[in-house]
């Protein structure tokens, strides 16, 4: 059985005992998270919401917050003598996949 969830702007595939990374949720760890935009269903047969599947639920649990590995962002133009260089570290939230209720 897997479903597929929207949150942050991104779609994801989870089954049940999956650990994803979604974008920061502002939960402390070991908090219950409950995400209702359903989008699709698969337990055997595969029901598609318009936009969401009525009812469905996915119910995971907080692992931990944290950022991601740094991205350099580096700005060059030739010629000019100008470079910058910026980092930059998403935040993110680590939950593990409970239940999906369909």
């Amino acid at each position: 059985m897997y479903a597929i969830i929207a949150t942050g702007g991104k779609q994801y595939k989870v089954a049940e005992g999956d650990i994803i990374r979604v974008e920061k949720l502002g939960v402390d760890a070991g908090e219950t998270v409950t995400f209702d935009q359903v989008l699709a269903v698969n337990d055997g047969e595969l029901s598609i919401g318009c936009p969401t599947v009525e009812g469905a639920t996915v119910s995971a649990t907080v692992v931990k917050e944290a950022k991601a590995k740094k991205v350099i962002v580096y700005k060059y133009k030739r010629k000019t003598g100008y470079h910058k260089k910026n980092g930059h570290r998403q935040l993110y939230t680590q939950v593990k996949i409970d239940k999906i209720n369909a």
